[in-house]
């Protein structure tokens, strides 16, 4: 299954271009089984629609933890919540729709069209599982888990479960299902189409988007120029406006690796199923553009180093900031930051110097000879 993510800064039409795409797949090929995934899309006959419902979403969940942990509450006299007087908390929105998009993977579709948030919004939202999971296993190890066998004795004698073990159950439920959001989000069926309105912030946001991405280890797959006016005008002012417009979209085909669709100003908004396939990015369907790999030089006969390779499309040395902690690599660009794990061999090495040229990140480690296998 195939899983296209729409975003782009706000205002530029990734709703209306979701729609569009995900209307056109179903229609260029009879029984192509296609879901779009969004929360504002219209209607639109012939075309299946899964909307994520915050609201409904945590409730849902608020419910079944305090399911979970009644005996608990009980020993604490507490009284339960019932759904009528549950309210949403402000942050429900990007949960809800992570597990839309883990429910879409899990149908029986060919395609799924996701409409994300802003561009901002949508790489915060993409990062969100492997954050939290990486907070999980900090907080609760699952190798910190001890006396697990007196657990089921105590929570006998006591007569309610015990806290700890009740904790690293819900631990353990959290951990699956954020790991079964961050598989459909890394896997490599899943691409990420990024929505611009040729101007003045075009080519800022497009390298932010390749930044964070990258960041991310995620593909772009393509991006859409949108609403581009008609040249030739005889109006002076639409004509300096169009002229304007042009000169930004000529700098996104020149600095663009990604396919790039340019896509008409219809000259009012959207009106039905028709005028979305006016909208949808021309066929063929864009070849994915694979992710590059980070790789690990060998280069302890020359250099006596070994030197990891981070791709940075964009990148600038003075917004990027490294730190080794443990087995991890923090990784700040920008506004970007991850805790990377360290391949195995680097785990066994010192680092002793990073440099930057022309988007790629070359850091170096030195074997600790303390740690490094000896050779006969």
């Amino acid at each position: 299954m195939r899983i296209i993510l729409v975003t782009g800064p706000g205002g530029a039409g990734r709703t209306t271009l979701a729609a569009a795409t995900a209307l056109a797949e179903a229609r260029a090929r009879a029984g192509r089984r296609v879901l779009l995934v969004s929360e504002d899309a219209e209607p639109i006959e012939g075309l299946r629609i899964l909307r994520p419902d915050p609201g409904a979403d945590f409730r849902r969940e608020f419910l079944a933890l305090q399911a979970r942990s009644s005996a608990a509450l009980d020993l604490l006299g507490a009284a339960p919540f019932e759904d009528a007087e549950l309210t949403e908390l402000p942050g429900s929105r990007p949960f809800a729709l992570l597990r839309a998009l883990r429910d879409a993977a899990a149908g029986d579709h060919d395609l799924a069209v996701v409409d994300l948030p802003p561009l901002d919004e949508a790489l915060a939202l993409l990062a969100l599982p492997a954050q939290l999971r990486r907070y999980l296993r900090r907080l609760l190890p699952p190798e910190r888990q001890a006396a697990r066998a007196l657990r089921p004795m105590l929570a006998q004698l006591a007569g309610v479960p015990m806290p700890a073990q009740w904790l690293y159950e819900t631990t353990a439920r959290w951990e699956a299902e954020l790991a079964a959001v961050q598989a459909v989000v890394e896997a490599p069926a899943t691409t990420v189409r990024l929505v611009l309105e040729p101007g003045p912030a075009a080519a800022r946001a497009l390298r932010t988007a390749r930044l964070g991405l990258a960041v991310q280890r995620l593909a772009l797959d393509a991006v859409v120029a949108n609403r581009i006016l008609p040249a030739g005008s005889e109006d002076p002012w639409l004509a300096g406006l169009t002229a304007e417009q042009h000169r930004h979209l000529a700098e996104l085909r020149t600095t663009t690796g990604e396919q790039l669709y340019e896509l008409p100003h219809l000259g009012r908004a959207p009106r039905g199923a028709e005028d979305l396939v006016l909208l949808a990015p021309v066929r063929p369907e864009p070849v994915p553009v694979p992710v590059p790999e980070w790789t690990v030089e060998d280069r302890r006969g020359e250099d006596g180093v070994l030197v990891w390779h981070i791709p940075l499309p964009g990148a600038v040395k003075e917004e990027l900031s490294l730190v080794r902690r443990g087995d991890e690599l923090l990784l700040t660009v920008g506004a970007f930051r991850r805790g990377v794990p360290l391949p195995g061999a680097l785990r066994r090495c010192t680092v002793t110097g990073a440099g930057l040229v022309e988007g790629d990140l070359r850091v170096r480690f030195t074997p600790d000879p303390g740690l490094w296998p000896r050779t006969p």
